[in-house]
């Protein structure tokens, strides 16, 4: 694993460019012999799985580089089980140890990809988290003309927080799977933590807001259940959504729930947060300003650099977890992926300076 520190092996992350670096001069025959060095980004449907390095005797031909194409993930290898190639070490506080399901295999509360491609659209999702875990997760799955989306936080720290959000996210994700509709989904994982507070004595709830976009018109419906609202990235403003803010999940029987309709244009590009990128010792964060600075950015670079944005103004000590997830929309649902071994290099985010 390594960072991002505008060197090389970012370069090729974000150009998603196969880069050919020249020998480094020897100061003495001691330093043994020239070599040329090759990065290649291997990706999978806009998810980076890795960099493969070559070191070679001589300068290679750029017919056998394929300098414009980062490579195929070799066979074998699952795009969902491997963890981001340029995810940094974290270095602080020890962890909890209810975050261990989330840090060491992130991939039971969290989908396996953290980003995906399609023709109509490019998500990335984020979680950054704190010491002891907080209960935030996001999700995603696509149907052939359908997105579902998932942003929610479980109240609390510690096990009761992880159990509630497993609880939330598995709940969601099988009333997708027997084909229900948005609310159906809502109401659903709301009696599911119910039935768990009363068969725990726990008073478990959880925000979030859970979505689904219409791939053919770009119609976005939400359910706002109590959570930080959506930011909506439009040209050059930056504003949140106004969406009806419903109960918490979990916490009572009677509770009903509102879907809010909106009309994604291309372009556009919609950003859901947890209240951890907002907390106390992240005032100083703009996160619109910060949304708007981050526009240029592929949605998986956008997503770390605003949790970064937030790691930073927190001296690296978050107190709560804090989640991320970005949506591009792009429209032209049906249209081949202008792809090349997994990566749409229309989509890239610019060049550093």
């Amino acid at each position: 694993m390594v960072p991002f520190d505008g060197g090389p092996i970012e370069e090729a992350v974000r150009s998603q460019e196969v880069r050919v670096f020249p020998p480094e001069p020897r100061r003495t025959a001691a330093d043994g012999p020239e070599l040329w060095r090759v990065l290649a980004p291997v990706t999978q449907r806009g998810e980076v799985i890795g960099l493969l390095e070559f070191v070679l005797p001589d300068e290679p031909h750029q017919d056998s580089v394929g300098r414009d194409r980062p490579a195929r993930a070799p066979a074998g290898v699952r795009g969902d089980r491997q963890p981001p190639a340029h995810r940094p070490v974290r270095v602080g506080a020890p962890a909890h140890a209810a975050a261990e399901p989330v840090r060491r295999d992130p991939h039971r509360l969290l989908p396996g990809p953290q980003t995906c491609e399609a023709g109509a659209f490019t998500l990335a999702g984020w979680l950054e988290p704190a010491a002891g875990i907080a209960g935030d997760t996001f999700d995603y799955s696509l149907a052939r003309d359908e997105l579902h989306l998932s942003l929610t936080d479980a109240m609390g720290h510690g096990v009761a927080a992880a159990l509630a959000a497993t609880l939330c996210v598995g709940s969601l994700r099988n009333a997708r799977a027997e084909g229900a509709s948005l609310l159906e989904q809502v109401h659903t994982t709301n009696q599911s933590l119910l039935e768990h507070a009363a068969a725990s004595a726990l008073e478990d709830f959880v925000t979030g807001l859970i979505g689904r976009v219409d791939l053919r018109t770009g119609s976005m419906e939400l359910v706002n259940a109590a959570h930080v609202a959506p930011y909506l990235a439009r040209g050059d403003d930056v504003s949140t959504l106004d969406l009806p803010v419903d109960l918490p999940l979990g916490l009572f029987a009677e509770s009903t729930y509102r879907a809010s309709r909106i009309t994604l244009e291309p372009g556009d590009r919609v950003v859901f947060v947890t209240d951890g990128m907002l907390e106390r010792n992240a005032v100083d964060v703009d996160l619109a300003a910060e949304i708007r600075a981050t526009r240029a950015l592929h949605p998986r670079e956008a997503v770390r650099v605003l949790a970064d944005r937030v790691l930073d103004a927190t001296g690296h000590a978050l107190s709560d977890d804090a989640t991320v997830l970005c949506v591009d929309w792009h429209g032209g649902h049906g249209r081949d992926r202008g792809s090349v071994r997994g990566a749409e290099r229309g989509r890239v985010s610019r060049p550093l300076t």
